[in-house]
């Protein structure tokens, strides 16, 4: 049975935005009853718990789903189920996650929520992983819902190097891409080495979507500034799907209209509906893997403020996983708090690699620079470093090509298949290589 799921402009007042939320909340509870996980939790049955309820529910971790690998937390058969996947294990093992084609169609809507459009006429090149992640998979299906045209250009497959990749965002007229926000940066290296301009020589392209680590106002402006388009950044993970996208002004909102959110402060234990913590979220509409306040451990600022858009949704500000970040001395550096430092350095500087590390005395920062601009880059740098995160550092200049080898962005790596015949010139150790 088709599910009829709220759109935007459903509700005129956070009154309405909490009454529509409350309404669904039974149905979760119905659905999460079905999972060997909560049954296990509540013993005989759920509660007959409502939306006010909730917060007498504990948490659920991540570890949580890790120990329910992998279908402890299933609530449909499973021949009702369309698609699997794990998330990438940036920080522990990875989660198991999985959806009905109902799901998919939440899903798909969620992501399909950018304020630029996503329409029949673009051409959506899709630059992450397809997989067991779930990235690649929901831009392909927001993008064939709206009736977009898809170029699967998946960046850890060998058939998509960067020449090939330029060859395919200049000449297939794309319109939006789908990526890290790091990948734009190594694009624009790329088109570079192959004599185009990333701000004249892409006439078609009309936006970045971004999504999948951090990104700081300064990198974002940078990356606009190259493109010559907005960079449209949105915030989700392989277990939830899109939680949060960007309106016209430039705030991201949380999508509470198709799930519950709450923040959760580890010291004290406390959770609140705004305010600094974790991100606590209860997918509204996931039927084959409910998710009852499920924690993503992900340090977020959420806020009931008002915006000039009128989507009566509560924003958010995604500062990165709870447990990144290093130590140097008595102060902790996070990547977030340095690249914004890093990206505020002149444009003309050509500053777009870098890497560093956190030592217990210094934090060690190398960066790619032209040698005409490499003692003003150290310089600036140093001192931004000494003033904003109050730790020893040393800044190095490195020549373009250190930290990206060239042969990266110019050697095209086409061939996707074994052989097993080669030529008297050719190397036959490859022979049984994905190479």
């Amino acid at each position: 049975m088709q599910r009829v799921l709220p759109q935007i402009g459903d509700w005129s007042s956070l009154d309405e935005l909490r009454d529509l939320q409350a309404k669904q909340v039974p149905q979760v509870l119905a659905w999460a009853a079905r999972a060997p996980f909560y049954r296990a939790r509540f013993g005989s049955g759920l509660p007959p718990l409502t939306a006010a309820d909730l917060e007498s529910l504990p948490l659920v971790t991540k570890q949580d789903l890790r120990d329910a690998y992998p279908f402890g937390m299933l609530a449909v058969d499973r021949a009702e189920l369309a698609t699997y996947h794990e998330s990438s294990g940036t920080v522990g093992q990875s989660t198991p996650s999985y959806y009905t084609e109902r799901d998919w169609v939440d899903l798909a809507e969620r992501y399909a929520r950018k304020w630029v459009g996503l329409t029949a006429r673009d051409t959506l090149l899709v630059r992450t992983p397809y997989a067991l992640m779930i990235t690649g998979h929901l831009a392909q299906a927001a993008a064939r819902l709206r009736g977009a045209m898809v170029v699967p250009a998946d960046y850890r497959s060998l058939a998509m190097p960067y020449p090939r990749f330029i060859r395919a965002l200049h000449n297939l007229g794309v319109t939006l891409t789908w990526s890290i926000p790091t990948e734009p940066l190594v694009w624009a290296a790329a088109a570079r080495a192959a004599g185009l301009d990333p701000g004249t020589d892409f006439p078609s392209l009309r936006a970045l979507f971004v999504a999948g680590e951090p990104l700081s106002a300064a990198r974002r402006k940078r990356l606009g500034e190259i493109w010559g388009v907005p960079v449209v950044e949105e915030y989700g993970s392989t277990e939830t799907g899109t939680l949060a996208g960007e309106c016209a002004h430039g705030r991201m909102h949380l999508w509470a209209d198709r799930a519950l959110f709450e923040v959760y402060d580890p010291r004290t234990g406390r959770l609140s509906a705004e305010g600094n913590g974790q991100l606590v979220v209860t997918p509204l509409y996931r039927e084959a893997m409910p998710l009852l306040r499920y924690n993503l451990e992900d340090d977020v600022e959420v806020s009931y403020a008002d915006c000039p858009c009128g989507w009566q949704l509560p924003s958010v500000r995604v500062l990165g996983r709870a447990s990144a970040g290093f130590p140097v001395g008595d102060r902790k550096v996070t990547q977030h708090g340095l690249e914004e430092l890093v990206f505020s350095l002149p444009s003309g500087y050509g500053v777009l690699f870098w890497r560093a590390r956190a030592e217990p005395a210094v934090l060690r920062v190398e960066i790619e620079v032209a040698e005409e601009h490499a003692a003003a880059a150290r310089d600036e740098l140093t001192a931004a470093i000494t003033r904003e995160l109050a730790v020893p550092c040393e800044v190095v200049p490195m020549p373009p090509g250190s930290l990206l080898p060239p042969e990266v962005l110019s050697k095209p790596r086409d061939i996707v298949k074994p052989r097993t015949l080669w030529g008297a010139d050719e190397d036959w150790n490859q022979a049984s290589l994905y190479n």
